[in-house]
Formats: structure tokens, C-alpha cells, sequence
């Protein structure tokens, strides 16, 4: 089979994005060469990629007639073979076929075997001390619009273990299969744009699935587009579609979005944390394209108060706060130096021997997140919790709706149908303390003056 110059390309690594560029002036380094085929009449273009490249190859007469010859770039005057996709140029169409698509039971037995090797996680069973911190992550994953957790505290306290170990506990929930954005089927609010498309042409025949919910990790040294997502300009040029390649606020989408040391996060993606967390929608402007999704998530955040503190905006969109303190009983701290021991020792035996606990703690939050909705509170109960704000000057109404929001949460999750007293004053001080305004001279913790004025009111 006889190789034929085509066009100068990179020759390292052959792509649609490089083909592409090849068909358009300004293409320079080594030349790859096309193999012609006498039995079909056509030149494939083959490299080691999921897609391929077909042009019509030029006949003998062609050659011999009036017809030009073939030219370099920015000359080309043939026809390239069109297909199903392409983009037209004024001189020339291509097209790419994607001829190695993973099917769904590959794609099953690839998250199986992830999930099979991934590191394991300490049980959120095990986890001792530290119930404060714990209740709040829990009343998150029963109510997701309380609207997440920022937990403060000494260094070597267990908040990313404990954040982490929460993943074993997450409720499964219903998404379109495929969807790199978790839609809810039945919720037109969190579906990304091509299934809210389907539904609204009256496509009943989505493919549905159940999935665990999710958890992102948002580490410190991200790119804005890694976290918002970007344009697929290899797409956009092969296939002419607006292709949008999602980042981490999409996979956070109906899940958790954790973020470690957030005090210490870089301020462009505060911002951008900031707007989403308030819209619930992440809007991306790329390259004279505009694609907005559904960005709703649980924000938990954890960090050290001595390495800065957070900016007050970010602080306001956290629904609850957290204060982790060191353990200084020396036989609790013994217990939990041992019990990090075994799990070092023998990861698969030491989550084996928290298994029933884990279980009936799964079974605890899923009856509670279906019973959320049966939970009531008082008016007498709500007049007061709104009395409280008031009086501590809470700006906004967000302390209101975020307590009222946890107390029936608490309820929930204790199995009862009505809001009491003492659920009230179990979260009032974790949904308060970081929304009262700063006094420098102030030396009383701003939780203890929550407690204090819940009792002078409810009193």
C-alpha cells in the first residue's frame, strides 16, 4: 500500500483537533502520510485514536484532466466526504465518527473496578467524640436545603476523616443514566440542558438509574475551568455542536462538594463558589459560547481558624457551623489512638467490625429523609426562633430559615413527627454563631451568647 504526503500535522500525538487544524492555513511541523486503497477508492486516514477520518481519494482521470491539482493548506479546493455530522468551511467539509464508544455494561464494570480498588474509607460509625460536627453532617444528608457545614478546629481533629467517611452513608437517589450532570428525572430544577430538551419534546423513554450520591473533592490549586468546566473545542471543530466538557460543579450536582482548608481557598474561585451556592446554577462563557447547568450541592468546608479567616460572604452561605475542639480526656484519646491503629493495620477487617452500625445508621437516614416531610413545627415554636435572630441583629432571614430547616431535620432523624424545645436548642447554635456580626473586644464565644439568648426568649 503506497503512503501518500497528505498534510503537515504534529506527528507525536494525531487527534480530530489536529486533523482539523490541518485543513485550515497555519499548520506547520512533520508531515503524516494517508494510505490509499486501490479496492474502495478512499484514504483513511489511521492513527491510534477513537475516531477516524475518511477523505474520497482522486482518481487516475482526474489527475490526467483540466481538474487542479491537489494544494497545500489554505489552497485546498476539494470535496471532503460528508457525512451524518460536519462542519462546513468554505472550502472543504470533514466529519468524525466516533467508532469506540464505551457501552453502558463497560461503563458499569469500569465504576465497579474504581470501586474496588479505591482507597478505603475510615467508618463513620467509628468516628469517636465529636458529636457536634457529626449531627451537623448528618442533618445535611437528611435535609440538603439546610445548605451545608463549615466545621472549624484544631489541627488533627478528624474533619476530613469524619467529612470523607460520610460517603459510605449517602442515600442512593434516581439519574438519567449517562448524564454527566446526576438530572433527577422527575425534577425539572436539577436536569441538565439536553435532558430538560427531552423532556420538554415529551421523551417519557429516559433511561433511569440508581446511584449513590455523590462527593467532589475541590482541592486548593484548581483552575477555574477544572471547577466550572470548559468548551470541547475538539468537538466544536469536528462536530460543529456547542460542546461543553463539565468540571466539578457539574459532578457535584445533587451531591457534596467538599473543600478542604477553604479558608485558604484562592479568591477568583470563592467567587465562584459564591454564585453558584446562590443560584444553583453555574453559567460558563467560553470562546462566544454560553452554557449554564444545575449546580446544586451540599458546600461543606473545613479548615484551621489560626491559618485566616473566611470571607464573610462565603461564611453566610454555609447553613450550619461547627466547632471542633482537641479531645483532652486522656482515656478518649487513647481509644481513638487504638482504634486509628487497627484501621492502619487491617483496613477490610476494621470496617467489617462496623458494619451493623453502619448499616442501621443508613437505615436511620434514609427513613428520615422520607419522613422529612411529615415533620411539623409549631408557630408559637417558629415566632420565637425568629425572635432570637432578631434580637442577637442576624442579618437577613437565612439564620431563620436554616434553623427551622435543622430542628426538623433533628426531629427526622430521631423518628419523631413534631419539633420540640430541645431540638431546637440541640442546632440554634450551630446555625447562628457565624452569622452574628464581630465584636474585636468581644471574649465570650458567639455559640455560648446563642444558648444565652434562646433561654432568656424561650423561657
Amino acid at each position: 500500500m503506497p503512503l501518500l504526503p497528505l498534510l503537515p500535522v504534529m506527528a507525536s500525538t494525531f487527534s480530530p483537533t489536529s486533523a482539523a487544524r490541518a485543513l485550515l492555513p497555519g499548520s506547520t511541523s512533520r508531515p503524516l502520510f494517508l494510505a490509499a486503497s486501490a479496492s474502495s477508492g478512499n484514504r483513511h486516514l489511521t492513527f491510534p485514536s477513537p475516531y477516524s477520518l475518511c477523505f474520497p481519494a482522486r482518481s487516475s482521470a482526474s489527475a490526467e484532466s483540466n481538474t487542479p491539482p491537489y494544494r497545500p493548506p489554505g489552497t485546498l479546493a476539494g470535496r471532503i466526504q460528508p457525512s451524518r455530522k460536519g462542519l462546513d468551511f468554505r472550502r472543504g467539509r470533514f466529519t468524525v465518527c466516533n467508532v469506540a464508544a464505551p457501552t453502558a455494561a463497560e461503563q458499569e464494570a469500569t465504576a465497579s473496578a474504581a470501586k474496588e480498588t479505591q482507597r478505603p474509607v475510615y467508618p463513620f460509625a467509628a468516628i469517636v467524640g465529636q458529636d457536634e460536627m457529626k449531627l451537623c453532617l448528618l442533618l445535611n444528608v437528611i435535609d440538603p436545603k439546610i445548605g451545608g457545614v463549615m466545621i472549624m478546629g484544631d489541627r488533627g481533629t478528624g474533619k476530613s476523616t469524619t467529612v470523607r467517611s460520610l460517603v459510605d452513608l449517602l442515600p442512593d437517589i434516581r439519574v438519567v443514566v449517562g448524564d454527566p450532570f446526576n438530572s433527577d428525572p422527575d425534577d425539572p430544577e436539577v436536569m441538565g440542558p439536553e435532558v430538560r430538551q427531552r423532556v420538554l419534546q415529551g421523551d417519557t423513554g429516559l433511561p433511569v438509574t440508581t446511584a449513590k450520591i455523590t462527593m467532589v473533592d475541590l482541592p486548593l490549586g484548581a483552575t477555574e475551568d477544572r471547577v466550572c468546566g470548559t468548551i470541547d473545542i475538539e468537538k466544536a471543530l469536528t462536530e460543529g455542536v456547542k460542546a461543553f466538557e463539565p468540571g466539578l460543579l457539574a459532578k457535584a450536582n445533587r451531591g457534596i462538594l467538599y473543600v478542604d482548608e477553604v479558608n485558604l481557598l484562592d479568591d477568583h474561585l470563592v467567587d465562584v463558589l459564591l454564585d453558584s451556592a446562590a443560584s444553583g446554577w453555574n453559567t460558563v462563557e467560553r470562546e462566544g459560547i454560553s452554557i449554564s447547568h444545575p449546580a446544586r450541592f451540599i458546600l461543606i468546608g473545613s479548615g484551621n481558624p489560626e491559618e485566616g479567616e473566611l470571607r464573610p460572604q462565603l461564611l453566610d452561605r454555609f447553613g450550619m457551623h461547627a466547632q471542633v475542639g482537641t479531645v483532652r480526656d486522656a482515656e478518649l484519646r487513647v481509644k481513638i489512638v487504638e482504634e486509628r491503629a487497627r484501621f492502619d493495620r487491617d483496613p477490610k477487617t476494621f470496617r467489617e467490625s462496623y458494619h451493623d452500625e453502619q448499616e442501621k445508621l443508613q437505615q436511620q437516614i434514609s427513613s428520615a429523609r422520607s419522613n422529612l416531610g411529615a415533620v411539623q413545627i409549631d408557630h408559637d415554636l417558629r415566632v420565637k426562633i425568629s425572635k432570637v435572630c432578631s434580637e442577637l441583629n442576624v442579618d437577613g432571614l437565612r439564620g431563620d430559615i436554616v434553623t427551622n430547616r435543622a430542628a426538623k431535620a433533628l426531629a427526622a432523624l430521631k423518628g419523631r413527627d413534631s419539633v420540640t424545645v430541645e431540638d431546637i436548642a440541640t442546632v440554634i447554635p450551630n446555625c447562628l454563631r457565624h452569622r452574628l456580626r464581630k465584636d474585636p473586644l468581644e471574649s465570650i464565644d458567639s455559640g455560648l451568647l446563642v444558648i444565652e439568648k434562646f433561654y432568656e426568649v424561650f423561657s
